[in-house]
């Protein structure tokens, strides 16, 4: 592809290399050790959406309910791979792609090549023992010359911030994971998405303000699903 960007990476070092994952009656967890395993985030957070999900999948019926998620799954992982292999300056990142994940990435391009700059991380799992959760971020690098939290996502139809409240809360438990994991302190959340048929959004959000909402959750999730 011609006028891509060479993006420059910064060595991060943790303890661990990755961290396994286990299913269970109460969502995934992240196993840190022997003893202790965390809920992940993303688990945590999605006791905030079930009541809707289960009105709309009574509204559109169980099979189409299942048809667009996993649409929806698939494109958010082939547009969220070719993201992270076009940050991680491989040579051919774009190869074997469907013209519309193609489409969702050019959409992007121009965010990702103009206002990241460094990168410390990309799918890199962490974990907080403060906040109790664990996940996997996206992308940890320089946004418009800040040290940020991203989140690339996706979507057929355009989102109000509103609609995106779930993403912040999860950005900022990113925020924390990291700053316990490395030391650095982040505070600014940034949330790339591409939209079908439309431009893309940006939302860039700070830290505290979401950060008591997610331990908000975190403790409700806690409360319904004790040890």
């Amino acid at each position: 592809m011609e006028n891509r960007r060479i993006f420059e990476h910064v060595d991060v070092e943790f303890t661990y290399d990755d961290l396994v994952t286990e299913t269970t009656d109460n969502g995934r967890k992240y196993v840190i050790d022997k003893e202790n395993k965390l809920p992940s985030i993303t688990t945590v957070l999605q006791i905030l959406t079930r009541a809707a999900i289960a009105a709309w999948r009574k509204r559109v019926g169980e099979e189409e309910a299942n048809k667009i998620m996993r649409q929806a799954s698939g494109r958010g992982t082939d547009v969220h791979k070719i993201i992270e292999d076009y940050i991680d300056n491989v040579e051919d990142f774009d190869a074997g792609y469907f013209p519309h994940i193609i489409d969702n990435f050019m959409d992007l391009k121009p965010i990702i090549d103009e206002r990241i700059g460094k990168i410390y991380a990309q799918e890199q799992p962490l974990y907080s023992t403060h906040l109790g959760v664990a996940g996997r971020v996206d992308c940890v690098a320089e946004f418009d010359g800040k040290l940020s939290i991203i989140d690339f996502k996706t979507s057929r139809k355009r989102k109000t911030r509103s609609k995106c409240y779930n993403y912040f809360m999860q950005e900022a438990g990113y925020a924390v994971m990291w700053e316990e994991r490395t030391g650095m302190p982040i505070t600014q959340l940034v949330t790339i998405m591409a939209v079908d048929h439309e431009d893309p959004i940006v939302f860039v959000e700070h830290r505290d303000e979401w950060i008591g909402k997610l331990q908000e959750t975190i403790e409700q999730y806690n409360q319904e699903n004790p040890k």
